[in-house]
This record gives structure tokens, C-alpha cells and sequence, in this order.
């Protein structure tokens, strides 16, 4: 099966500009001049997060600092998986701690932790990213983002100096399909999003059903009534409906 996840500005073809993309480009475009912010990038599995972010990069003339994160093994515990990230920067970076960390980042226009961190598989095999690792560990993961979230609040004065990018999803899977408790969820996911706009910048990525139409249009030739099908089935999620077409272009 092809790969449709964009991982790098290089990454990128047949883009289609919407609504989202331009929201993203619009926040990216400001970060040149200021220094504080911190944004989620929101949205469900398949709605194309990694497209729109690094279609905007491929844009503008911003100093990025995009690390890998490579885990060994998806049952790794949350302490390890903690250690590893702060590991992995440092050496990355070039600095003895972590506190080094946050001063040697300031350099950037922005710190991007997007599919690199998430789904590092897809850059080496013998690996897993923090999605996998998540979907696999479940809610044995909480003491990791918890640590995370200690850190942020622990080092608010120095992030006021940096802006950091985050590719967010809390992804489950049930049944064979993955959901996004940020997005998927009529009840849930709107509280969640207002509590975590009190303390971010929060930008969702979602599509109308023409916009949903003109990207899979984009990218393959099948007729508008076979393209409403899918996005009945499977909602406004392009990867999705490009995996399911790529699918039945092979039998």
C-alpha cells in the first residue's frame, strides 16, 4: 500500500488549499517576529494534519527545529519513553540537560514535534513513534503526557522565549477504527478543546465535504459520485478515502 502520510516539507504533492491550511499558514507566517507560542494542531486520523503543516513550512522562510524520536519497543513504560524523548533531544542538540534544551531551542523561529515524534516508523521500520506507542499502551501512557505537562508548567518562563508546534491527537482504537477523543466526539471533545485553549493556542483541522471532494479529486481520477460515497462512509478524512481508493484500484 502507498504511503500517504506527509512527513517533511519535501513531502508534498497536489496539495489543496482550505480553510484549515490557511489558519495554519496564517499562525506559521507570525511566528518570525514572536516568540511564546505554543499551538496544538488538532484533528482526526486522516484529516491530513502533517499535509497542512508542512505545506505551509514549504512557504515560508522559517528556521525549524524538527527532531526524530525513535522508540525501540511500543511496550516501552511511560518513564522510559520520557527519558528517551529528553535523551534524544539532548544529544540532537548537542547540550548536557535539559535546561540546555530549552536555551538551545530559542534559536528557532519554531519547535515542530509532528510525524517525526508521532510515527517515526515510517522513518525506520526497526522503530516506533509515540502514536504507536500509545495505541498500544494505552492509558499506561498517562504518567508520560503527565511528565510533559509538569514540564511545561515547570519551564513556563522559558517557553515564553521559544514557540512550539504540536501535532496533538489522543487516538484510540476500537473495533479496528481509530478515533481522536479531541474531535470525535459530539459531547467530549468540545469541552476537552475549551479546556486545553485555556493554556494553548488551538488550531483544528477539518474540511467541508466540497473541500474533502476537491483533495481526493486532486490526487485521483474517480467520478464525484464515488467520492460523496466515501466521505458518507468515512466522513471528511482524505487519508482515508485515498487508502480505501487505493484499495479498490488493486483488485
Amino acid at each position: 500500500m502507498a504511503d500517504f502520510k506527509v512527513q517533511s516539507e519535501d513531502d508534498n504533492n497536489d496539495f489543496v488549499f482550505t480553510r484549515s491550511f490557511r489558519k495554519i499558514y496564517t499562525m506559521f507566517r507570525s511566528l518570525k517576529n514572536r516568540k511564546g507560542r505554543f499551538v496544538l494542531i488538532i484533528g482526526s486520523p486522516g484529516t491530513g494534519k502533517s499535509a497542512n503543516i508542512y505545506s505551509a513550512l514549504e512557504i515560508l522562510n522559517l528556521d525549524v527545529y524538527d527532531p526524530t524520536l525513535l522508540l525501540d519497543d511500543p511496550d516501552m513504560s511511560s518513564s522510559d519513553v520520557f527519558n528517551e524523548f529528553y535523551q534524544t533531544l539532548r544529544q540532537d542538540l548537542g547540550v548536557k540537560t535539559n535546561e540546555d534544551v530549552y536555551k538551545k531551542v530559542q534559536e528557532y523561529d519554531m519547535v515542530l514535534l509532528a510525524d517525526k515524534i508521532l510515527d517515526s516508523e515510517f522513518v525506520d521500520k526497526d522503530k516506533v513513534g509515540l502514536s504507536l506507542w500509545s495505541l498500544n499502551k494505552g492509558f499506561d501512557t498517562f504518567p508520560f503526557y503527565f511528565g510533559i505537562l509538569i514540564e511545561y508548567f515547570k519551564h513556563r518562563q522559558e517557553l515564553q522565549k521559544i514557540n512550539v508546534v504540536i501535532q496533538t491527537a489522543l487516538v484510540f482504537r476500537f473495533k479496528g477504527v481509530k478515533y481522536d477523543i479531541l474531535t470525535d466526539f459530539f459531547l467530549i471533545s468540545p469541552v476537552l478543546v475549551f479546556i486545553l485553549n485555556q493554556f494553548f493556542e488551538v488550531i483544528p483541522i477539518s474540511y467541508s465535504k466540497e473541500e474533502t471532494r476537491k483533495i481526493v479529486k486532486k490526487n485521483f481520477k474517480v467520478d464525484d459520485k464515488q467520492i460523496i460515497s466515501y466521505i458518507d462512509e468515512y466522513g471528511c478524512k482524505p487519508r482515508v478515502i485515498f487508502e480505501r481508493l487505493e484499495k479498490e484500484l488493486k483488485k
